[in-house]
Order: C-alpha cells, then sequence, then structure tokens
C-alpha cells in the first residue's frame, strides 16, 4: 500500500513540475471572416492593429469622397453643363466601387492572416532556433 502511494506521488509529481509544452496559437478563419464584416475588425483580430487602421482609413476616405461626389451630382443645377454633371456621376460610381473593393479586401485580407497566423509563429520559431545554433557554433 505505502508503495503504491510512493508511485503515485511520484507520478503526480512528475506531471505537476514536468515541462509543458508550448501552447500552438492559432487563429480560427471563420471567427476572422465573422469579425471581418465590420471593417478592421478582421485585422485587429489576427493582431494586425496598422493594417486595421489602414483599411478603416481607406474605407473612410472612400466613402466620404462617394458621399461629395453624390451631393454634388444630385445638386447639381446647370443644364448647360451636361459633362460637368456626367463627371460627378462616374467619380461617384467609381468610389462606390472602392468602397465595396476595400471592404472585400478586407474581409479576403483577415482569412488569409487567420490561415497564416500558426505559419508566421512556426517561422519566427524556427529562426530563433537557427540563431541560438549559430551563437554556439561561433563560440
Amino acid at each position: 500500500m505505502r508503495l503504491q502511494f510512493s508511485l503515485i506521488l511520484i507520478l503526480m509529481t512528475g506531471l505537476a513540475f514536468g515541462q509543458e509544452k508550448e501552447k500552438e496559437r492559432s487563429k480560427n478563419p471563420k471567427v476572422a471572416f465573422y469579425y471581418s464584416l465590420i471593417p478592421g475588425l478582421g485585422q485587429i483580430y489576427n493582431g494586425k492593429w496598422i493594417k486595421s487602421a489602414m483599411i478603416v482609413g481607406l474605407e473612410i476616405a472612400a466613402y466620404v469622397a462617394w458621399t461629395e461626389n453624390r451631393d454634388i451630382y444630385n445638386d447639381f443645377e446647370y443644364k448647360d453643363y451636361p459633362l460637368r454633371k456626367r463627371r460627378y456621376l462616374e467619380k461617384r460610381n467609381k468610389y462606390a466601387w472602392w468602397i465595396g473593393f476595400i471592404y472585400v479586401y478586407g474581409m479576403i485580407d483577415a482569412v488569409v492572416d487567420a490561415h497564416l497566423y500558426q505559419f508566421e509563429n512556426l517561422m519566427e520559431s524556427q529562426l530563433e532556433s537557427e540563431k541560438k545554433g549559430k551563437n554556439k557554433d561561433a563560440e
């Protein structure tokens, strides 16, 4: 009985003080997609803060330009200048396309970054181990 208790105690101690495996952090692409439905949140989920700010900034800039050109087009009163009115129509449509393009780009980027998240961590750890190996060889 005492031997069994000692054996169990030794095994439990080994489990308690054993080295933990490094947790492989990963990002779920589905979650990244759902977050990316709101521009910039998919990039924040993946830890890409600067990319998130760029996407949100571009979305806002395209929306502001679209709104300005829409208002100018709708308020245009000079019937003598149809080409000018057409120019504002074309600009309005162009910025509408840019809004859609940036939105879809943000969604695709968030999903791809989530898929490649483990790969980036793996490459960083391999580079660190190679550097440590080179430092040991140099000594």
